[in-house]
């Protein structure tokens, strides 16, 4: 499994619907093709709640280190990702909500006091819960409540879920320094970084150089580099690597096409080259992972 996204890296699953926009979803690392979830960002904000284990959790580039018990809140259009951060498995709550839930109606007193100061400040990405520290217990206490509200839905579910939203959101609003207003430098590197993304996730098939990624975002070469490091916490083609493999895998599960035709769709120079990448980040060779994914499609004989 992996998440769907739209080549400039929104992730396109709906969280919620439009009579009630909050996705209440348990998840696990391990559900994901390399044991982490692809960089991505959605206009919605969210919380997640550590249930076991330990994460590294990245928004922009500030790389969190989360364990059992640890919360964070992701902004509204923040790139982030998710990966193991050892060996083992980490699962966790994920609760997804559109800012439009807290304040209403657009120009309402709620959405421009309360929810824009912090949705729409590029300098405010994210803010991590941890136990030790009184404020961010009390988060910590709401996201928990809001898991038993999910795991048995009351009546009045969507009513307590939105007041313990609130309460999070209170909590939030009173210990976030909003006084910090972006620059406009601010702006521009995250956008800048969003066009490389979106620049990769668009061509990752063909030949790309980094002249034509500098290009794109009008940088020279060497600074696109350290942008791109500077808030991804990798290599820029150590990116494309990655995205290249993960857009691999769902061809290797359909057995439609043959190593050298899949390796050539997503951009490896030889099927030499996308074998040994492949075996790297995944442990097995493309031919190994594709007869394994049949084999567990295959129905089971009756004995």
């Amino acid at each position: 499994m992996q998440i769907a996204l739209r080549n400039d890296g929104r992730e396109l699953k709906s969280h919620g619907d439009y009579s009630f926009p909050v996705l209440v979803s348990p998840e696990r690392l391990d559900a994901y093709e390399m044991g982490s979830f692809a960089c991505h960002w959605h206009p919605e904000i969210e919380f997640t709640l550590i249930l076991k284990g330990e994460i590294l959790y990245q928004i922009n580039d500030h790389t969190y280190h989360l364990k059992e018990g640890d919360g964070i809140f992701c902004n509204a259009n923040m790139l982030h990702a998710g990966r193991h951060a050892n060996s083992r498995d980490c699962s966790y709550l994920s609760v997804t909500v559109n800012p439009s839930l807290l304040y209403g109606y657009e120009a309402s007193l709620l959405q421009t006091k309360y929810v824009q100061p912090v949705t729409e400040n590029p300098l405010l990405p994210s803010a991590s819960f941890f136990p030790d520290v009184p404020w961010e217990r009390e988060v910590l206490s709401h996201l928990t409540a809001i898991r038993r509200l999910w795991q048995d839905p009351p009546r009045s579910y969507e009513l307590r879920l939105l007041t313990e939203l609130y309460q999070i959101w209170i909590l939030l609003f009173d210990h976030l320094d909003l006084e910090t207003r972006p620059s406009s430098g601010d702006v521009r590197e995250l956008e800048r970084l969003r066009r490389i993304v979106t620049f990769i996730h668009e061509h990752y098939m063909e030949h790309i150089s980094l002249e034509d990624i500098s290009v794109c975002v009008n940088m020279c070469k060497s600074e696109c580099c350290r942008l791109f490091k500077r808030n991804m916490n990798q290599p820029l083609f150590d990116y494309l690597l990655h995205y290249r493999i993960r857009k691999s895998i769902p061809l290797l599960a359909q057995g439609k096409d043959s190593i050298t035709d899949i390796s050539m769709q997503c951009g490896f120079s030889s099927p030499s080259y996308y074998t040994k990448l492949f075996r790297k980040f995944m442990g097995c060779t493309p031919r190994e992972y594709a007869k394994s994914a049949h084999a567990e499609k295959s129905p089971q004989r009756q004995p």
